[in-house]
């Protein structure tokens, strides 16, 4: 018998899947000017994607006053990861250069995204990047856009350059104590009497450290919500600009493409400019300052024989994530966290290490008479301190091992020599108060 096959349509018609849609939107200036048209892009490309019949609107992606050469471009990374996560079909964005102004870097996302069958629309250009002939057009395109970026870059350049050979003040937008608008530096007299106060306690033997504590224990906001620190007061202290002068050009830009600031150490020239703007710390004030600094500086690299010791950088705080430092009290050597000591028991619990008791611990893990700081840097990675007298010795090789120890009693502690000076210090205290008496 003849077999008989019969064909059975589908009953349920499928419906066409409509495509999901996203713009990308970016200017390079922070201008008002400029940000008007990152407003005016977003209505435009809202407007034109919700229009489209067969397309989804998903958003828009924008970026403010963010150069096409970054990769840390928060909502253009956020594009990606949304691309990543199967959200988004198609992207629209306005031109090559919005999209990316290195070469490489397009070409990366576009392959990328053209793996994740995503396909970005250069209205421009009219390209689409998952077409036959799209890459090609793009490396070619984008190459002429890498240019024009180093051109417009070597322009800025040489005309912040030729402004500073001229004593201008360039880009100062923000600096504590000031207020900064288009250009015009007029001093914030609340902020004012903040920073003389810096100097005043600076001069008058107050260091750094303890003029952050101060700060802080008066709850005096910093600049853009920032935290009083050591490193935050000396910059203060060195800051020429507070005397009403400019030390031009300290920083530069490397290259147009990572457009990093560095240090200038005599790879160009700079320019001291007197008068540039109002001071809020009198020239001798400032200079006196500096000379303290300086002293402090060359008499603490004095001290400082070895900068580097075994267990620098190893002991981890889990309490803060900080690292412990090296620190001697008394004539002993101890290793505390960083946030302890910047920032007292309040910021961070953590307690003291005493320096022998860690090398002995260390060379117990290690199966050693005595501590040996070759063997302790080949064989372990970190030491973790997750609470009071307790540590935890990382090995390289993922091996974990804990370690814990009793404090010595105070009695315990103390040295003939330390009782003998006890001893002293109560003679002279009597000796002292029976000459009180007798006056």
């Amino acid at each position: 018998m003849a077999r008989i096959i019969r064909k059975i349509e589908p009953s349920v018609l499928k419906l066409p899947t409509k495509k999901r849609v996203a713009a990308y939107a970016r200017v390079s200036s922070g201008k008002e000017a400029m940000l008007h048209s990152l407003s005016a892009q977003v209505s435009y490309y809202s407007e034109y994607i919700q229009k489209k019949p067969g397309w989804v609107y998903v958003g828009v992606y924008a970026d403010e006053a963010l150069t096409g050469t970054k990769n840390n471009r928060a909502e253009f990374q956020r594009l990606l990861a949304d691309c990543r996560n199967g959200k988004i079909d198609m992207i629209i964005t306005k031109s090559i250069s919005r999209f990316a102004r290195n070469t490489v870097t397009m070409l990366q996302t576009v392959r990328e995204l053209k793996q994740l069958n995503v396909d970005v629309w250069f209205e421009k250009e009219n390209i689409h990047s998952i077409s036959e002939d799209g890459e090609l057009m793009l490396t070619i395109l984008s190459s002429f856009a890498q240019e024009e970026s180093l051109s417009v870059s070597e322009n800025c350049k040489w005309r912040i350059r030729n402004r500073f050979a001229e004593g201008e003040l360039v880009n100062l937008r923000f600096m504590y104590g000031y207020n900064i608008e288009k250009g015009i530096i007029k001093i914030d007299p609340e902020q004012a009497k903040i920073l003389q106060m810096i100097f005043f306690d600076y001069i008058n033997g107050m260091g750094c450290s303890l003029i952050a504590k101060k700060l802080r224990e008066l709850q005096i906001p910093s600049l853009r919500g920032g935290t009083w620190n050591t490193e935050r007061i000396a910059a203060i202290i060195k800051n020429e600009k507070y005397s009403g002068n400019a030390l031009l050009q300290k920083k530069y830009v490397v290259d147009h493409l990572t457009k990093s600031l560095v240090w200038n150490k005599g790879n160009l020239p700079m320019y001291y400019a007197e008068n540039t703007h109002p001071p809020i710390i009198d020239i001798d004030t400032f200079k006196k300052a500096q000379e303290i600094m300086a002293h402090n500086r060359e008499y603490n690299a004095g001290l400082k024989t070895n900068s580097s010791y075994p267990f620098t950088g190893k002991i981890l705080c889990e309490n803060c994530g900080k690292r412990y430092k090296r620190k001697i009290i008394n004539g002993h050597v101890y290793w505390n966290c960083a946030t302890y000591l910047e920032f007292g028991k309040s910021a961070c619990h953590a307690k003291r290490i005493p320096d022998d008791i860690l090398s002995a611990l260390t060379a117990e893990v290690l199966e050693l008479l005595e501590f040996d700081e070759v063997k302790f840097q080949q064989q372990i990675m970190e030491i973790r301190v997750p609470e009071f007298n307790k540590l935890i010795f990382v090995f390289f090789n993922g091996n974990l091992i804990e370690k814990t120890w009793q404090d010595k009693s105070r009695k315990a502690s103390w040295t003939d020599e330390m009782k003998q000076s006890a001893r002293e210090k109560i003679i002279q205290r009597g000796s002292k108060l029976c000459n009180q008496q007798r006056q």
